[in-house]
Formats: structure tokens, sequence, C-alpha cells
């Protein structure tokens, strides 16, 4: 049955729906980031993925069969780490550039090893140090300032790394056990319940539903949610974990092209060597996991 399902979509296929799901997060945070300022964070989150989550009804329905206390359990939890994660990224761009928010956010892809390494009791190998290393010395250049000063929204942004990060190592765990429709449709419900109780709870600015809040909401909520999360649970199936990271480290890339097109956000040359400095970091520990595989 896993074989004849493998066979009917080819590999480069898979590769490039995940290419295009790296490429929607990217152009997410400059939209993101324009429309929070009308829209608070919480209320945003809570509608953004209350929409994404009533788009994956019909294929919940569809897989309905495999709905369970276990798996829902499960996908909550990972729901959790998802929510801090969002709720930080989309504070962190508040106080900080899309360009900036997008390369810190892609150091999860480093994060994810060494969480691996750490559960598995094994020291990660030294070309994970390596791009760790690398990694992090492209994040003091692209985040400090000519003043040495963090941007306010830097630090905020990298939590929401390491959160991202522990999403990832726990759908690594939990993916094998859990439909993937499943899983991904709850992770976005407990996103969407916890935003709103914090819209709730805690006091928020005034919330201006204008047109392009609208439009980012839609936008993203069925491109960059639904479909994304969809397109990464089933096209996963069809290529190695360490391969769909290293294209999602492409992720920063979009993020900075977007940010460009749409508000002229432009890097120093510090910030581009920076970047180039995190990008090598990604590859050099992602390049790793594949010849581990080998």
């Amino acid at each position: 049955m896993e074989s004849k399902t493998i066979k009917r979509i080819p590999k480069i296929a898979a590769d490039l729906s995940l290419l295009f799901v790296a490429l929607s997060w990217g152009a997410t945070f400059i939209i993101v980031k324009t429309a929070v300022e009308d829209l608070p964070p919480f209320p945003f989150l809570a509608v953004r993925f209350a929409l994404a989550f009533i788009t994956l009804l019909p294929f919940l329905w569809l897989q309905r069969q495999h709905l369970n206390k276990t798996a829902i359990k499960k996908s909550m939890l990972i729901g959790i780490f998802l929510f801090i994660g969002y709720v930080f990224q989309t504070i962190g761009l508040q106080y900080t550039t899309a360009s900036n928010a997008g390369f810190i956010t892609g150091l999860n892809v480093v994060i994810v090893p060494i969480f691996v390494a750490y559960y598995q009791r094994k020291f990660p190998p030294k070309t994970i140090v390596l791009g760790v290393i690398c990694a992090t010395l492209g994040l003091a250049m692209l985040s400090l300032g000519d003043n040495l000063a963090i941007n306010s929204g830097d630090p905020i942004v990298l939590i929401c790394a390491f959160c991202f990060a522990a999403h990832i190592f726990l759908v690594g765990r939990f993916a094998p056990e859990v439909n993937a429709t499943v899983l991904a449709a709850f992770q976005i419900l407990t996103v969407a319940v916890l935003s709103g109780l914090c819209t709730l709870v805690i006091p928020q600015p005034p919330m201006i539903f204008s047109g392009y809040v609208w439009f980012s909401l839609i936008l993203t909520a069925v491109i960059c949610t639904s479909l994304a999360f969809f397109l990464q649970s089933k096209m996963q199936q069809f290529t190695s974990a360490s391969h769909t990271a290293i294209i999602f480290a492409a992720e920063p890339v979009f993020a900075a092209i977007f940010a460009y097109l749409l508000a002229q956000e432009i890097l120093s040359l510090r910030g581009y060597i920076g970047a180039a400095f995190v990008l090598a970091g990604i590859l050099i520990a992602e390049f790793s996991s594949i010849r581990r595989k080998l």
C-alpha cells in the first residue's frame, strides 16, 4: 500500500510542493507585519487559525475514522508549541524587520538536530556544532546594529525559533502514529482556541478589521496555514525529512525577497553576510543529517 502511494506522486512534485510551502511561509512575514498594525497579534492569530481549521474540515471529515483521543491529545500538544512559536513571531515582527524575523526563524532548522541529539542521548556530530556556530555568528551579524544593540524584536523571534524547533521535533515523533490530516487540523484548532482565549483575557488595543487585514487573514489562513500544513503533512511521505528541511531553509530567503518587493526593506552589507552565514549553518547541519542516513 505504501509503495503504491509513493509511486503516485513523483519526488520532484513533492519537492516543488514543499518549496511552495517555504515560499508561502516566507511571504507571511511582511504580510503579517503590516496587518498587525491594525489587528493585534492574538486576535489576528485567532481568526487566521480558525479560518484555516474551517477550510480543513472537509478533509477531516474524510479521515474521521482516524479520530481518537490519543491522536487528538498528541496533536494538541504539538499545537501548543506551534501557538507559542506564532505568538512570539507575530509579536516580534512588531519590533524588528520582516527580513530579520525570517532569517532568525530559519534557525529552527539548526536547532532541531540538537533536540534530536539530546533525545537520543548522543552528542551532536562536529558538523552540527559547526552549523550552530556558523548560524549563531550570522545571527549576531544580522541582528546587531552599528552600536551593538539588538533590535528589541530579535530575541522575541529567537524564542519563536526554539518553539518551532520543538514543534518540528514532536511532529517527527508523532507523525508515524497519527493521521496527517488529524495531526494538522488539531494543531491548527489548538492555536485558534488558545489565541481566542488570550484575546478575551488580555486587554487588547483597538481592533481594526480593514480591507488589508481581511486580505491578510484569508491569504495566511487558506494558503499559508491550512494548505501549507496539509501539503507538508502529505508530501513528506514522498521525500526524506532531511531533504524537506533543506527545502525549508529557503523560507528566510523568500522572507527577504518579499520584504524587499512589498516593503522595500534592504539589508545592509553586514546583514547580507550574516544572512549567508545563517543559511550556511542551516545547510551544514542538514547535509550532515543526510550523510548520517547514507
